[in-house]
């Protein structure tokens, strides 16, 4: 989210992508939501602007899920893109940060040039 704000432009291409190709879809985890606006200022009403992402709530199954974690929006995240029955396949997470995910149980998009 930080990285679509600074204009990264994979970034800003997957987000054309999922608001032009039917069937695709970014989603926002609320806590990497959070993050990303403290890095970034604004970031967080442009995101949630943008049609084509779809905001994830913290809810209580998500939060239960993350509460013993020391980090809540890598836990979100990674909670989040587990296989669920509206999202079989899992989701992946687009970073600049991949090397952060190692280890892992998440697939992984670089958004890096």
């Amino acid at each position: 989210m930080v990285a679509a704000g600074a204009g990264n432009a994979l970034a800003s291409r997957l987000i054309h992508r999922a608001h032009a190709a039917p069937g695709w879809f970014l989603y926002a985890p609320t806590c990497a939501l959070v993050e990303a606006d403290r890095i970034r200022p604004g970031t967080a009403e442009h995101i949630a602007a943008l049609p084509s992402i779809v905001v994830l709530d913290l809810d209580l199954p998500t939060a239960l899920a993350i509460a013993r974690e020391t980090t809540w929006a890598p836990a979100q995240i990674e909670y989040v893109a587990q296989p669920t029955p509206e999202r079989p396949d899992g989701a992946v997470v687009a970073t600049v940060a991949p090397e952060s995910w190692k280890g892992s149980p998440v697939r992984v998009l670089d958004l890096n040039p």
